[in-house]
């Protein structure tokens, strides 16, 4: 027995079971390309915690005195840069032979771009700075799309359905930790931040690069999809009206959408509170590190048995912790309320996240994964865009409103997904 085999005979409880939904020769090579698997996406999630538009390069936005209109465009271009293009490289994508090579490019490019982030970091600064990392950022979230769009469907070539779900989530714990660690350093303050944030991003850079040679030695059988008589572009939206399930699944992940846009509307209310802290920047990646780290390989066990459920129970999950904070809204300036709070809400959103992405790659057929992940995405991209009029709602009426309508849609959310087909 191999060094990778015992490995993956320790990481998995069924690595001797017959193939399920990979070919056999697939599942002769499962052993190594699990590992790849993992190795490969740890270091992407990592290099996602570390250069965090939310926080990190907010954070670095502010640093360099670049204006507050491009600071606020960092998390809408990420978002949306990542997601509304999947629908136009589906096809493309689908057509190759072996899709690694887009997953590779793709991680190649977002380390390329955060080396852009980092030059522009180094020597600019002002409206200058603003707008070469604005622009880098849009470049690393199209590359960024087309390691979405690609991932799944590699993955459901080279790794069979029982263990797909742990892949992820061994994934995510591990770049949790990761960046958990980098918080602790922030928080302690014994070196100065600013060199702290660079060294992040080079790291990211790196990380994203070394994913990207990783990935490309994945043992991927030559396959390329047929896409004869499939439609292409916004044609492929009409999967939405030819498949139920599918339909569903995307109205669900909408509702669940809370467990993202949440965690700045509870530091808001945390700091109405009079408690600033959790809006520090290592004090915010701790939270959410911690909740991925001590999560992620629980809700990846979880969807391997039913990724319809962990969808449902992160949803209800999601719906609690934002009522509470609701109800707690005259506590949340204490020492234990608003850190609590936030860390059940990343619990949750690292379920969602965990749960839609098993949940997706199982329920499309192995021809069409990529155009189910564009269209599903592309649809979730475009309902995230319009997530900014809830900043309207908080200026007007305070992020405790918000916040109590985000737990009854997540609560909806919670309830369409417990309805979903099992798959």
């Amino acid at each position: 027995m191999t060094v990778a085999d015992r490995a993956f005979d320790a990481l998995t409880d069924e690595s001797r079971a017959e193939a399920q939904d990979i070919t056999e020769a697939a599942r002769g090579a499962e052993a190594g390309n699990f590992l790849r698997h993992g190795a490969a996406l740890s270091l992407s999630k990592l290099a996602d915690g570390l250069i965090d538009p939310k926080l990190v390069l907010a954070w670095l936005m502010g640093a360099l005195g670049a204006p507050a209109a491009l600071t606020g465009l960092l998390v809408p271009v990420r978002e949306a840069g990542a997601l509304v293009p999947q629908l136009f490289t589906a096809a493309r994508i689908r057509a190759m032979g072996r899709r690694k090579w887009a997953w590779a490019f793709g991680a190649a490019g977002q380390g390329a771009a955060a080396l852009v982030i980092l030059g522009a970091a180094l020597l600019l600064e002002g409206w200058a700075a603003g707008v070469v990392i604005v622009g880098a950022l849009a470049v690393l979230a199209v590359a960024r799309s087309v390691c979405s769009v690609s991932y799944k469907d590699v993955l459901g070539k080279t790794v069979d359905k029982p263990r797909r779900g742990t892949v992820t989530g061994f994934a995510a714990s591990v770049a949790s930790a990761g960046v958990l660690l980098f918080a602790g350093v922030l928080m302690l303050g014994g070196l100065e931040r600013f060199q702290l944030v660079a060294g992040a991003i080079a790291l990211a850079g790196a990380a994203w690069l070394g994913a990207a040679w990783i990935f490309a030695t994945i043992a991927e059988e030559d396959r390329p999809g047929n896409a004869e008589g499939e439609a292409t572009g916004l044609g492929q939206l009409a999967l939405l009206r030819e498949d139920a399930d599918l339909r569903r699944f995307v109205l669900a992940r909408v509702l669940l959408l809370p467990t993202a846009l949440a965690p700045p509307y509870l530091v808001m209310l945390a700091g109405q509170a009079g408690d600033d802290r959790w809006g520090a920047l290592g004090a915010m990646l701790a939270a959410s590190a911690l909740a991925g780290l001590v999560s992620g390989w629980i809700w990846g066990r979880l969807s391997d048995r039913s990724s319809r459920l962990v969808l449902a129970i992160s949803g209800a999950v999601a719906a609690g912790f934002l009522a509470a904070a609701v109800i707690l809204q005259g506590a949340m300036g204490t020492a234990w309320a608003a850190p609590l709070v936030l860390f059940g809400l990343m619990v949750s959103y690292r379920g969602v996240r965990i749960g839609r992405s098993t949940y997706l790659v199982n329920l499309a057929p192995e021809e069409r994964r990529a155009s189910y992940t564009a269209v599903a995405n592309t649809t979730v991209g475009v309902a995230l865009l319009g997530g900014g009029a809830f900043g309207v709602l908080a200026s007007v009426t305070g992020p405790g409103v918000v916040l109590a309508v985000f737990a009854v849609v997540a609560a909806g959310g919670a309830g369409l997904a417990f309805a979903m087909k099992e798959v």
